[in-house]
């Protein structure tokens, strides 16, 4: 379908013909006409289906052909993050270029000229105010935002604000608002708690579903069965031999995200880095910048995987596999947008094959496995088990039951058995060769190569310095213990009776 098929205002329809878009998409098609029939709406898609301009653009033309006071707060959309809140309204200055329709965005993390415009914008009735719902509430609580007028509300990217805790905040922004609202909300998941949420909010609404919590069709997917240490080699191989710019890799962690920027800056990647902390100005140019094309490849937390609205990102990477089955398909919903083609790598540890797992049965595919390139082998479930083992085999560790760490006890190999049937001394077994000496020959005056070292041998050592001393004397030269060393007496060098 066309927009022009849509009823939507000739200012509209001009705005959208100097942008390029022409053809709806499945989303936009299905939902368009409900807001515009003014039903409520829950809707599920997708991410980079266009759920914004579904609801933004009959929203903008509503309040333009129904003569919308234009001394108040109109609509109120919020998001979940700062990033996101900004993307819409960037959308929204678009979308109304040709119609009197202000906006004003609203979130934290700024300084005391970007509160005050925020504030001006309240206290005035921006037509459309787009907020986080903390910073929002915190702005109704000064006691100078009035929404008794609102029309529309609606809801983005609601299951990632109900993640996030913002479920009272919203219910507390609600009782703000008039009964006789028209309430939109969008979602690219669909779980329990968003339908209970649509329960308190909604009025007998339209619902629109498509495509719930898969990744598009467009977007080449693929997994690597890795040890950890080797996904920075293997990063650094990928870039090296295709695409290596508008890429974006995601880490499970702001600490990972830095040390992971830097090793690919040492390897002479054009590469920036997001995370929390980061001031605000910091985050947003370094969005710029990769907007721009200054930057090719962004390492980023999961702060960015909601609100980047990039269409030419040519490939995600999952460094580490995330938590939940739906922010796997946010973070790779970032490539292949607005019907272009992309590519989703994700790299699979010993201790996420679990986790990713689970993300396979959630999206009811097997993700097809990419070949490690030559000289790189993948990790096995014995290798993962040896790396789980840990304690016991870890060099130069107190030794476990059945390890082989320093001061460990392990059990006896084939070879000491043997040697001890056979009457052999009852020394600790060596692999060294020793050279043969007569029976009698003194002792070395040192102890020798197999005798006790590590933690708790030097009472051992003591022992074995005793023996030694009354085998000259023609003592036993068993007292000692197992460990002593064989002597010139009448039963040295023979088995202990």
């Amino acid at each position: 379908m066309r927009f022009e098929d849509l009823d939507l205002s000739d200012e509209v329809l001009d705005a959208l013909y100097d942008m390029h878009f022409d053809e709806c998409t499945p989303i936009q098609e299905q939902a368009i006409p409900y807001v515009l029939e003014g039903r409520d709406l829950i809707a599920c898609a997708q991410t980079g289906t266009g759920k914004t301009a579904a609801y933004l653009l009959p929203v903008i033309s509503k309040l333009y052909t129904e003569n919308a006071p234009t001394d108040a707060i109109n609509c109120v959309v919020m998001a979940p993050t700062r990033e996101l809140a900004q993307q819409i309204d960037r959308q929204m200055e678009g979308f109304s270029y040709f119609l009197p329709i202000s906006s004003v965005a609203v979130y934290g993390g700024t300084d005391g000229k970007t509160f005050g415009q925020q504030q001006r914008g309240l206290k005035l009735g921006a037509d459309v105010v787009i907020a986080t719902p903390g910073r929002l509430l915190a702005h109704l609580q000064m006691g100078y935002v009035d929404l008794s007028k609102v029309s529309f509300f609606v809801l983005d990217e609601a299951d990632r604000m109900l993640d996030m805790g913002f479920y009272d905040d919203i219910m507390q922004v609600v009782k703000h608002l008039p009964e006789n609202r028209q309430t939109l909300m969008f979602s690219a998941t669909m779980p329990d708690k968003i339908q209970r949420l649509a329960n308190n909010i909604l009025r007998d609404p339209a619902e629109v579903k498509l495509a719930v919590s898969k990744p598009g069709e467009n977007i080449d997917q693929s997994v690597y069965i890795i040890n950890e240490t080797q996904k920075t080699p293997l990063l650094r191989h990928l870039f090296q031999t295709g695409p290596n710019k508008r890429v974006i890799v995601f880490a499970s962690s702001k600490l990972k995200v830095k040390d992971l920027a830097r090793e690919l800056r040492r390897a002479h990647f054009n590469v920036a880095e997001i995370h929390s902390d980061l001031e605000q100005a910091d985050r947003d140019r370094v969005m710029l910048d990769f907007r721009a094309g200054r930057v090719d490849i962004l390492v980023a937390t999961d702060i960015v995987a909601r609100g980047i609205d990039i269409d030419d990102i040519t490939m995600v990477v999952n460094y580490d596999v995330p938590h939940e089955a739906e922010d796997y398909v946010h973070r790779v919903g970032r490539t292949a947008r607005a019907g272009a083609e992309g590519r989703a790598v994700t790299f699979v540890g010993p201790r996420e094959r679990r986790k990713f797992a689970d993300i396979e049965r959630f999206l009811e595919i097997r993700v097809k496995r990419g070949e490690l390139p030559e000289g790189m082998s993948g990790g096995d479930r014995e290798g993962d088990e040896e790396e789980y083992a840990g304690n016991g085999r870890s060099r130069g560790g107190r030794g476990k039951r059945g390890g082989s760490g320093r001061g460990g006890h392990g059990p006896k190999t084939r070879a000491a058995k043997r040697h001890d049937k056979e009457g052999g001394a009852s020394r600790p077994h060596s692999d060294k060769p020793q050279a043969d000496k007569p029976q009698a020959e003194a002792a070395p005056q040192s102890a020798p190569e197999n005798a006790p070292n590590g933690e708790g041998a030097k009472k051992s050592r003591n022992r074995w310095r005793r023996s030694r001393h009354k085998g000259h004397k023609g003592g036993d030269g068993n007292n000692g213990g197992g460990n002593a060393a064989p002597s010139a007496g009448p039963k040295g060098g023979g088995e202990k009776k």
